[in-house]
């Protein structure tokens, strides 16, 4: 068996864990909905919040799995996230999500974060390719239109972060605690075009396509360092660049979803420029990596400082960009990367006892304590996308571009 054939054999193996996992620890048939929080044991904890994202990446997941391998229990899965989200996370006096609610499914926290509205149109959209359900559609195009009235910048181009309930604003406009306050961000941006273009695969709107050429053109004009070849991640209102820290995985994941974008929106022109931003991304991405295969975190450049830790995301967002990268140039370094990446992560991410994968490792290859093995922010989103994304592209025969 080659290594493409192997990589697929391995990942499809992976996914099929990572799905019975999710759909055998993380459902909440107390009170309703998935567990806000579940340890390295498998254990629940009953009474923690439960945020838009965890509940949006369940939903694409499953959804996504739907397409790749029709089962039953999955439509149960995506069904019971969509259901969720519609009942205790969706405001239904102001449009958008909350970004979290209770144990019990109650509002707690009521703000409007962009990159939670994206995430739930991104899920709502996967859902009716699925499903073909018109309702998961209509809430699609709601949310779209939500996150135009109210985040779109009118004067500079892009999207502000995050709203009160009602659209007010904030002065704390931060993902999470480690961002910086900044009105714009690389990842929210990433993540909106993300949606807008799995929105337009179904629902093709002239101004939708308008929106994901705009959002092409903010990427290249303001958030890809074309000098460094890596992201810029935050900005003010005016796209000032404000100088923070190198994300790897961020790098290796804009590197291919940017070039999908283009692609989807068929527009040559950007085809032909986010292929060139690819390979420039993976490269700088590439960076990264270390003598063990796996893909380092983050690089603070003002401090010369390497932040020596190997989080779960970057692994599986590495997979997929080295091997885009091998598809784009014909270069055998890039697979090479690329299953190296799936090599580190075997042995060291994926919990081969209790199931799904790790937060992370520091630089002794010891597993980071006090993580989640699900959670606000640990979801089934990138590894579960990672493995379907390789097991599709080895499916319909991987090509070269050169």
């Amino acid at each position: 068996m080659d290594l493409l054939q192997q990589y697929r054999t391995d990942v499809q193996k992976e996914l099929n864990s990572i799905l019975d996992y999710w759909m055998t620890y993380s459902v909440d048939e107390g009170k309703g909905g998935f567990y806000g929080k579940i340890d390295n044991n498998n254990v629940p904890d009953v009474n923690a919040a439960k945020g838009s994202v965890l509940n949006a990446r369940i939903l694409w997941t499953f959804s996504s799995a739907m397409l790749l391998q029709p089962n039953e229990k999955y439509t149960s899965m995506a069904t019971r996230a969509f259901d969720y989200i519609q009942a205790h996370f969706y405001d239904n006096e102001f449009g958008g999500v909350y970004w979290q609610v209770d144990a019990d499914g109650n509002p707690l926290n009521t703000r409007k974060q962009i990159y939670a509205l994206a995430f739930c149109l991104y899920g709502m959209s996967e859902y009716f390719a699925a499903t073909k359900k018109i309702s998961a559609l209509n809430l699609s195009i709601e949310l779209y239109n939500v996150i135009e009235t109210h985040s779109f910048d009118n004067q500079y181009g892009g999207y502000f972060e995050a709203f009160a309930r009602d659209w007010s604003p904030l002065d704390d406009l931060r993902l999470s605690a480690k961002d910086a306050n900044e009105k714009k961000t690389m990842n929210t941006h990433l993540h909106v075009i993300e949606a807008h273009c799995n929105l337009y695969k179904l629902w093709p709107d002239a101004r939708l396509k308008q929106k994901i050429i705009t959002l092409l053109e903010i990427f290249d004009d303001h958030i890809v360092d074309k000098n460094s070849g890596h992201l810029n991640l935050f900005f003010d209102e005016q796209w000032d660049v404000k100088p923070d820290v190198i994300s790897y995985g961020h790098d290796i994941e804009a590197a291919w979803l940017l070039q999908e974008c283009s692609e989807i929106v068929d527009d040559e022109h950007w085809i032909n420029i986010m292929r060139q931003r690819a390979v420039a991304l993976t490269k700088a991405a590439a960076e990264g990596l270390d003598n063990d295969g796996g893909l380092w975190y983050e690089f603070e450049p003002s401090k010369n400082h390497l932040v020596k830790e190997k989080h779960w995301w970057p692994q599986a967002e590495a997979m997929v960009g080295f091997l885009n990268a091998w598809q784009l140039t014909g270069d055998e370094a890039f697979l090479q990367q690329s299953y190296n990446v799936w090599l580190f992560t075997k042995k060291y991410i994926i919990d081969n006892d209790k199931g799904e994968w790790f937060w992370g490792i520091d630089n002794e290859h010891t597993i980071m304590p006090g993580q989640d093995k699900a959670g606000f922010w640990k979801c089934p989103y990138h590894n579960a996308r990672a493995c379907m994304e390789i097991v599709k592209r080895v499916q319909r025969g991987l090509t070269v571009s050169v």
